[in-house]
């Protein structure tokens, strides 16, 4: 019978014994299969079961060459991410697949050019096997930082840039920005509005440039000026809220590019004598509960599956990595439906 440990915890040759295999089939059994057979694979997890074994993490990094680290990284400063429902959203549907997988969650942060410079450094040193990257814009350097290191990554959101030459499709998980937007602005049409502006996200944003896509797409002859510039916070959409009713008194809805804008548009019109939805019909997009349900009125929006998107995310990056004999190769583009929540707002 094989000794136990000095701390009393079962060992491999303890786990290879019950399941009567050598220690050296047990060992490439526990690190990925690789050339065991089925059968052997079924029995070893029998064994680890039974006996409440724990790989040890480092020992499995020197044979499968994985730390079981995957990084989550989002070109956003700090203060943003802590504040915004979205990205605490979309980063537990993250961790609960990784959870479920026995992997790490590692999040990098990069606000400037020093995090960027760190965040390269630390991708360079092989701690993790791949990236999850979001709300990454226009001219970021993080695609080029992953694209240079060969790191496997899937992005959230749709990218805006173009692969170089000889660049596997890029990876990405989104939702039907552009469709969630059209449906958004012709329920305000279909409730007679006729005077329709819209709050926009960043333009250096795939989801900005969606979203005011989906709105010229069905007012396509609508003047420019309805349009004014947001940042997907709230502070952003109540200074957006009031450039529009600067220009345009008479204005009688308006379709906000996220919850978190159409919060502080909100704010504008309440400070400005407008009823909602009487005077100005109000939609937002993205469905954050916290906000969503919580402003007067509540708001209609556009419902997004975030926490989805995160779990599909990791999936997708998991099955790339790790699960041999299934998809090896993540999808280029996943798209999520969206779907228009009536509440009183519009």
């Amino acid at each position: 019978m094989p000794e136990p440990s000095a701390t009393g915890r079962p060992t491999l040759e303890a786990v290879a014994a019950r399941a009567g295999v050598s220690r050296s089939t047990a060992s490439r059994a526990i690190n990925g299969g690789t050339g065991v057979r089925p059968q052997v694979m079924v029995k070893v997890e029998e064994a680890i079961k039974e006996l409440g074994y724990i790989p040890n993490r480092a020992a499995r990094t020197l044979v499968t060459r994985r730390t079981g680290n995957i990084a989550v990284l989002i070109a956003e400063p700090e203060g943003r991410i802590f504040s915004d429902p979205y990205f605490g959203l979309q980063i537990r549907g993250i961790s609960k697949e990784l959870v479920d997988k026995d992997l790490q969650l590692v999040l990098l942060l990069a606000d400037g050019a020093g995090d960027h410079e760190r965040m390269d450094r630390y991708l360079a040193g092989g701690h993790i096997d791949g990236a999850l990257a979001f709300s990454v814009h226009r001219d970021d350097p993080l695609p080029g930082i992953v694209r240079r290191l060969g790191l496997p990554t899937v992005y959230g959101g749709r990218p805006h840039w173009t692969p170089v030459p000889g660049e596997a499709a890029l990876a990405y998980v989104d939702a039907d920005n552009r469709g969630g937007a059209r449906d958004a602005v012709r329920y305000l049409v279909s409730r007679g509005r006729r005077r329709i502006g819209h709050i926009g996200g960043p333009v250096g944003l795939a989801a900005g440039i969606d979203r005011l896509d989906g709105y010229r797409d069905v007012l396509f002859d609508a003047d420019p000026s309805l349009v004014a510039q947001g940042d997907f916070t709230d502070e952003g959409g109540e200074r957006a809220m009031a450039e529009l009713l600067d220009r345009h008194p008479g204005l009688d809805a308006v379709f906000v590019a996220s919850d978190l804008m159409a919060k502080g548009a909100l704010r504008t019109l309440r400070r400005r004598g407008r009823t909602v939805p009487d005077d100005v019909a109000v939609v937002g997009f993205d469905d954050l509960t916290s906000v969503s349900a919580s402003t007067d009125p509540p708001l209609t929006t556009v419902r997004q599956d975030i926490e989805g998107m995160g779990r599909t995310m990791a999936r997708l990056l998991v099955r790339k990595l790790y699960e041999h004999g299934t998809e090896t190769r993540a999808r280029a583009a996943v798209i999520t439906p969206t779907t228009l929540i009536r509440r009183g707002s519009a």
